[in-house]
């Protein structure tokens, strides 16, 4: 056999192995492609995946942010709210103790009145009687209506008794006195002091004042809108 026989017959055998080979080295080409495709859209799915779930975690935390800034928001306003409605009380709160302190200083033109002033201290006189009903008691007043009080008690006793049947023995006091600042009236007490009645135009006029503050407060300043009853 020639050598060109040879060689033909040598590359006819190797023309099989070749096309195998050839065919090997293409399936594994396209398998390669396929991982590569299949592992790109895999990471696309997870990039996506990973994204929106972080996503989700930022919207979260600055929805919990913006909840906590609004929560704190609402708290200062709150707290401002609060602390100017307590500063308009206390002005208003200071505002009547101003009206009541100058009705105080008032009162000193009633006892200077020598027409109205015995009129009064003889009712100041009887309701301090009236709230002791006792059978004795020591009355206590200014310096200078000592003489004034001595001519009153002797009606006051008779009034009293002919109300309550009760007659009280009475001591003007003549060593103690009401302040020389007191506008005037009379403190009472009986056993021994255990038992004490202020019947001075100043505790009447406190006394009045606890009774009307809340007309007092509706005519400066208007009626409460929140308040839902009345006396």
């Amino acid at each position: 056999m020639s050598s060109i026989e040879v060689a033909n017959v040598e590359a006819s055998k190797e023309q099989p192995l070749n096309l195998m080979v050839s065919f090997i080295e293409q399936e594994a080409l396209e398998k390669m492609e396929e991982i590569e495709t299949r592992a790109n859209e895999e990471f696309v799915i997870e990039k996506g995946r990973l994204v929106e779930q972080n996503m989700e975690k930022i919207d979260t935390y600055y929805e919990r942010k913006l909840k906590q800034v609004d929560i704190q928001q609402k708290i200062q306003a709150s707290n401002a709210f609060n602390q100017a409605r307590l500063e308009c009380l206390r002005a208003r709160e200071q505002h009547l103790e101003d009206v009541l302190l100058e009705a105080e200083k008032n009162l000193e033109t009633i006892s200077s009145d020598d027409g109205r002033y015995p009129v009064i201290l003889k009712g100041l006189i009887l309701q301090a009687l009236f709230q002791l009903l006792e059978k004795e008691a020591t009355i206590v007043c200014r310096q200078k209506d000592v003489d004034l009080v001595k001519g009153l008690v002797g009606e006051c006793l008779d009034e009293v008794e002919k109300a309550s049947g009760v007659r009280t023995a009475i001591t003007i006091e003549q060593n103690i006195f009401l302040s020389p600042e007191s506008a005037g009236g009379v403190e009472a007490s009986s056993q021994g002091g255990k038992i004490k009645v202020s019947s001075t135009l100043e505790s009447r006029l406190r006394l009045i004042a606890d009774q009307i503050v809340p007309q007092v407060r509706t005519a400066l300043f208007g009626s409460n809108p929140n308040r839902r009853f009345f006396d």
